[in-house]
Formats: structure tokens, C-alpha cells, sequence
């Protein structure tokens, strides 16, 4: 018999009631709300500005990501298990998984094997309500809009063909990036151009993460930009008077959700951006109640260190005012060697030639965070193939760049796995050398924070702006809003613009083909290659292999 599934595992797993993991955090159980017997939102008071200065903030972040899967998330879930095996009070905070991967190809974002969130049906599909809450703020802004163009009285003059705002929805549906709606007579509106994103990659989930406090919630659903009048005067949220009423919406939503991991530790499970195309980490509120309940927490950004690590560093923390004292760097043997070059169907045979090449990856990695004022910790996530020569090269080569690389088998073995890799955490931020430092200052020109992260983190030569970029840099400055950081929308299988340049390319240039911005979030999104904001399926969508019994047990999600 093989190992058994994720999905088997976490059924398997018998969980305690959500208010005994509270009280592991000295919370009273008044001061939840219960959502059933293992899930539980927590109010916004818990958050002690003063405490939280006292605790460690730990970054996981990975190499540039492979079909090979590195395992953020699994090795995140299980350096909290094995910190609280060594006596180190931790909570793990993470992102809430979005359905369309669930259903499409990624799966769900609970970790795996024995270092996982659970309930993890409930944490993969509807959760708490988190995502839908998050949709209809989004679609009732875009009504509101809509509404007032149709209507003659209440009328702001709002140019249909300016309108930037889109309606969302939580699933890979390749069909709705581009429509027309309004169809079919003067009654069902005004006839224009429109789409869906998906529900991660809206404003209204990035406004949710960047928000300080419900008043700081409602003050940036204000600042959503929806499109210009006639006369190019522009519009926001606060022209239609919809910030209060999205808030009411979101008045649950804005509160961070506490479960448990496989072993009873608390983790708090927050929001859910896309890495490539928005900041790709859970909320500040939910990161700032870890660090106010705990010690150590321990939080990941999405995608490889060059996208959600990178947005991490220089948007999450310079607003929110967070100092992370480490980064754990996940990396694999199977993704080391395919980036040396290795196929698919290579990724499980050992080859010592191609993680020397793969290496290169990893080293830039390094490289980055170091810039960041961070010497990271390599977690070597294991896999059953790995050779002990290959293990041994990478330990090494991290050695001598004065990095630490220990083998992580949290998938495996859980907390017992991943003592060795928790110890080494705790001796890095104890070492006390670390000292964060973002990567630039937001007051820098647009063009010059875009350059400074492509040669920088990327290792580019230059990057190159197309005609529409350069319009659209006209508006942002004219609306005011070139203060704020940018967040890159690029591929995340490459450094560069290019997915097919794997390892650590050079000689290359990026090209941004165009702007959009998040005046609510407070970023500018620069856009790379052929970024979309609404993802499709694959031919064999992971629902395919789903099932559920007369007794509501579901197989197949992983």
C-alpha cells in the first residue's frame, strides 16, 4: 500500500474543538465566532500593537516555482509543528485557497502529507464565506456603476468606455475575460465591453490585505478608481457612495480565521491574492494577530522569492510596519534539476550535473534575500528520490555562501521531520545579525522602482516600456498616485518575462506592455508579457477525479 493521500490523511486526523485551540493562545471563547465545531473567526481587539513588537516574523518563500512543486505551504505548516516541538510558541498564518485552482490544476493550498491545516475540505471550498464576501463587494460596486450610467437622474457622467472596474468570480473561467453586457434593449443597460477576474486577483482582496482596521477598510474602498466622465474627471467608489455598504459586506470578512494543523497547533488562515498578479500574501491583520498571540509566527508569499517574497518585503511590510527577522527558502532536488535542464520525465532521476546547473536558481535567490537585509535558511523539501550526493552538493554550495540547507520531511514525518530545520530558524534570528531593510523607497519615480526590481531581484538588463505603458504612466501620474510601490505581474516560472528562460538567465531585458493600478490597495501593478487576471482550465480539470458519497465524504481533493 502507497502513501496515502493528502485528503486521506487530514479524514484520518482527529480534530479537537476550535475553543481548545484557543485556549492554547489565552483567548476566551467568548471572544470567538464559532463556525462549527473547528473553525472560528477572531475579533480585531486581539491584535496588540506592542506585543507583536516582541515577536519573530518568519518568511517562507521558495525558488522559481517547476511542475516539479516545491511546497511552500507544506514546509510552512510543518516548521510550525516542529518550532512547537522544540518548545517555541508559533502559529502558522496563510492564505485561504481560491476554487479555481482547487477545481483546476494547482490543487488546494492546505500543505500536505502530515503537515497539514485541517478541516481541509471545508479550508479548500467554501471555508468561512471569506471569497464570497469578497465577490459580491466587488460585483455590487460594478452594479453601482453600471446603474448610474444607466439612470439620467443621479448621474455622474461616467464615460462607459473609460470603465476600468470588472466583476469577479472564484473559478478558471477563460470565457468571461472578455464580454459585452447591457444587451438586448434599453432596460438591461447601457451596451459595452467588460469581464471577470478571478475573485484573488481583485482590488477588493488586495484592499482587504493591506487594511489596518475596519475604518482603514472603508477608507480605501473609497479610493477604488472605477473610470473617468465625459470630461475625464476621475471617479471613485466615494463618487457612487459604495464604500459603506462593500464594507457591510466585509464586515465578517475582515476578521482573521483560526483552525488547527494535523498536531493541534493554532494557525490562522487569512485572504488569498494571486503572487503574479497581486502582493500574493495573507492580510496584515491576520499576520499582526499571530504576532500579538504568539512568539514565533511563521507566514509564506506565493509563487518564487522574486514575486511574492519580493512584494512581501517592499509593499505588506512597509505599510503594515512588519520586520520579518528571517526567510526560509524552500527548495527541491526534483525542481534543482529541472532547472539544470531536466524533462519531466527526468525529475525523479538523480543527476548531479543538473543541480550543479539548477543551482544557479537558488543562488540568486540567495542573493535576494540577502539584499533585504536577510540571511535565509534553505529547506531542502524531500523527496524519495533525492540522492544523498545531490543533497550533500546543495548543503555545500549554501555553506559556502554562508547559508544554512536543511532537509525538510514535514510531508513525511510532520513535526518530527522538520525539528532540525526549526532549530536552525531559531539559531538564525537568534544570531540577531539580520536587520530588514525594503529595497527601495516608495517616493522613487515609477520607472525607477520597475528598473531597480528587474536588475535587481531579476537580474535584467533594462526594461523596456511599450506606447501603451507610457500612456498609461501619463495617467497614473496625473491621478497622483506615482508615490505608491509597485506590484509586478509577470510570469513566475522565470526571472525574466519569458517562462522558457529557466535557471537563472542573463543578458535579457523585461517589457512592460501596459499599466493597471489598485488606488484602494495602494499599488501601481506594472504588467509583463501576457499576464491575465482571469485563468482557464486545464483539459483534465482536477474536478474530473472528485467525488462525494451519500454521506458527505469527498475524495479526490487534494
Amino acid at each position: 500500500m502507497g502513501f496515502p493521500t493528502d485528503i486521506e490523511i487530514a479524514q484520518k486526523n482527529e480534530m479537537i474543538h476550535i475553543s481548545k485551540i484557543a485556549e492554547k493562545l489565552n483567548i476566551p471563547e467568548d471572544e470567538m465566532e464559532m463556525y462549527g465545531k473547528y473553525k472560528a473567526k477572531l475579533p480585531l481587539n486581539l491584535i496588540d500593537e506592542e506585543k507583536l513588537k516582541n515577536s519573530s516574523l518568519i518568511l517562507v518563500t521558495a525558488i522559481t516555482p517547476t511542475p516539479a512543486g516545491e511546497g511552500k505551504t507544506t514546509t510552512s505548516i510543518g516548521l510550525t509543528e516542529g518550532m512547537n516541538k522544540i518548545g517555541k510558541k508559533t502559529i502558522v498564518v496563510l492564505r485561504e485557497p481560491s476554487l479555481g485552482p482547487v477545481f483546476g490544476i494547482k490543487g488546494g493550498a492546505a500543505g500536505g502529507g502530515y503537515s497539514q491545516v485541517v478541516p481541509m475540505e471545508d479550508i479548500n471550498l467554501h471555508f468561512t464565506g471569506d471569497f464570497g464576501a469578497i465577490e459580491k463587494a466587488n460585483n455590487l460596486l460594478a452594479a453601482l456603476v453600471d446603474n448610474n450610467i444607466q439612470n439620467k437622474k443621479n448621474n455622474l457622467g461616467i464615460d462607459p468606455r473609460t470603465v476600468v472596474w470588472k466583476r469577479v468570480m472564484d473559478m478558471n473561467d477563460r470565457a468571461l475575460r472578455e464580454i459585452v453586457i447591457g444587451l438586448g434593449g434599453t432596460g438591461n443597460g447601457v451596451p459595452r465591453q467588460n469581464g471577470f477576474n478571478i475573485t484573488s486577483a481583485s482590488e477588493v482582496m488586495a484592499v482587504l490585505c493591506m487594511s489596518q482596521s475596519f475604518e482603514d477598510l472603508k477608507d480605501r474602498l473609497s479610493k477604488i478608481f472605477v473610470g473617468f466622465t465625459y470630461d475625464k474627471k476621475p471617479i471613485y467608489a466615494r463618487d457612487l457612495k459604495a464604500e459603506n455598504a462593500m464594507a457591510i459586506l466585509l464586515k465578517d470578512a475582515i476578521k482573521p480565521n483560526l483552525v488547527q494543523t494535523l498536531e493541534k497547533n493554532p494557525a490562522i488562515i487569512h485572504a488569498g491574492p494571486f503572487a503574479n498578479i497581486a502582493q500574493g500574501t495573507n492580510t496584515i491583520l491576520a499576520t499582526k494577530m499571530g504576532l500579538s498571540l504568539a512568539d514565533y509566527v511563521v507566514t509564506e508569499a506565493g509563487f518564487g522569492a522574486d514575486l511574492g517574497a519580493e512584494k512581501f518585503m517592499n509593499i505588506k511590510c512597509v505599510s503594515g510596519n512588519l520586520k520579518p527577522k528571517t526567510i526560509v527558502l524552500v527548495a527541491t532536488i526534483r525542481a534543482l534539476r529541472h532547472h539544470g535542464g531536466a524533462t519531466k520525465e527526468e525529475y525523479n532521476t538523480p543527476s548531479i550535473e543538473r543541480v550543479t546547473k539548477g543551482f544557479e536558481n537558488l543562488d540568486k535567490h540567495i542573493e535576494n534575500c540577502k539584499k533585504f537585509g536577510l540571511n535565509p535558511v534553505v529547506a531542502i523539501n524531500s523527496f524519495p528520490s533525492d540522492s544523498a550526493e545531490e543533497v550533500e552538493f546543495v548543503q555545500k554550495k549554501c555553506s559556502e555562501l554562508g547559508v544554512k540547507a536543511v532537509v525538510a520531511e514535514g510531508f513525511a514525518k510532520g513535526g518530527d521531520g522538520m525539528i532540525n530545520l526549526a532549530q536552525a530558524v531559531v539559531d538564525e534570528i537568534a544570531a540577531g545579525k539580520n536587520n530588514f531593510k525594503p529595497l527601495y523607497d516608495w517616493s522613487l519615480p515609477i520607472k525607477s522602482k520597475i528598473e531597480l526590481i528587474a536588475k535587481e531581484i531579476y537580474g535584467a538588463d533594462g526594461v523596456d516600456f511599450s506606447k501603451q505603458a507610457q500612456t498609461d504612466l501619463k495617467k497614473i501620474e496625473t491621478l497622483g498616485l506615482d508615490k505608491l510601490p509597485v506590484c509586478m505581474a509577470k510570469t513566475q516560472k522565470s526571472f525574466s518575462d519569458n517562462e522558457n528562460l529557466i535557471g537563472r538567465p542573463k543578458g535579457f531585458r523585461v517589457t512592460v506592455r501596459e499599466f493597471e493600478f489598485a488606488a484602494g490597495a495602494g499599488f501601481v501593478i506594472p504588467i509583463f508579457g501576457s499576464m491575465m487576471r482571469m485563468p482557464g482550465l486545464p483539459e483534465h480539470p482536477a474536478s474530473e477525479g472528485m467525488t462525494i458519497d451519500n454521506n458527505g465524504k469527498i475524495s479526490g481533493l487534494s
